[in-house]
């Protein structure tokens, strides 16, 4: 085998694995991004078309469709911009392999022992609160303009925050790690327009913050005490205590830890 073969597997090897994480990562975009899967669907649509005037002959459609296919592309640049520039931005943000710190069994533990004691005072007294817990995607954009704080987890941390005499009380809390990052955060709200118009800001400030990264965001509601939790686009509302901590707990856990720990169990039932 000559050294030009060598380098052409590897090279059509590259190739594969380039093309495949640009198709993963669109398709991630495309399901977590409502205005993209819009975007997408419209494509489809004007492909579709394009092949039936092609088969009965329409010429006049398939003219237009000519100019709508030429002249789209830069089109779509310029009338979607603000999506085109977050999808660019999410990924320059990403890493792929990760960025987030993993937590240990005994960090997490306690990671969520805090977070919930603070849940369920704040549930308890009435006080609105949303916490975001960061993962591969960065909330740089989000930190960068917030108060910072840069403190270790603790449940009387995040009460005080959200007490509603405290200055910082309105906006967001960004974790990363066991770290209490910033406050006052402000997140873009969701532009869903099947949102029930009985959420709040919070809660459209979380689902739009879940739309565009997989931050684990965490919303005790001020007016009803109800929590829930927004991940990848899709809010799981009116949570009870249980599922709430639960929900928490599996989302912090490592998918190759849950993997194993399924593995061990099904060899102690064998």
């Amino acid at each position: 085998m000559t050294l030009s073969t060598v380098w052409g597997i590897i090279s059509n090897i590259l190739d594969i694995c380039i093309l495949w994480y640009m198709v993963y990562f669109l398709l991630k975009n495309l399901k977590n991004n409502i205005k993209m899967v819009l975007i997408f669907k419209g494509i489809i649509f004007i492909i579709i078309i394009k092949l039936l005037s092609n088969f009965l002959n329409l010429y006049a459609v398939g003219l237009i469709l000519e100019y709508v296919i030429m002249w789209g592309p830069l089109a779509l640049i310029i009338i979607f911009q603000p999506e085109i520039r977050t999808v660019l931005e999410q990924l320059g943000r990403s890493q792929l392999l990760g960025r987030h710190k993993v937590l240990s069994g005994s960090e997490r533990e306690r990671l969520v022992t805090e977070i919930m004691e603070a849940v369920e005072y704040l549930k308890k007294n009435r006080f609105g609160a949303l916490i975001a817990i960061e993962r591969d995607v960065s909330l740089q954009e989000y930190i960068a303009p917030a108060t910072k704080i840069y403190a270790d987890i603790s449940s009387q941390i995040l009460e005080s925050l959200f007490y509603p005499n405290s200055a910082l009380h309105d906006g967001g809390v960004i974790i990363q790690g066991t770290k209490v990052t910033c406050a006052g955060c402000v997140f873009k709200t969701s532009m869903d327009n099947k949102l029930s118009k009985n959420l709040g800001t919070r809660h459209r400030a979380a689902l739009g913050l879940s739309e565009e990264s997989d931050a684990i965001v965490l919303i005790v509601s001020e007016e009803t005490g109800r929590i829930s939790i927004a991940l990848n686009g899709n809010m799981n509302y009116n949570l009870t205590y249980d599922e709430f901590k639960k929900m928490l707990y599996n989302e912090l856990t490592p998918k190759t830890e849950i993997f194993y720990a399924a593995d061990d169990g099904g060899d102690d039932n064998e």
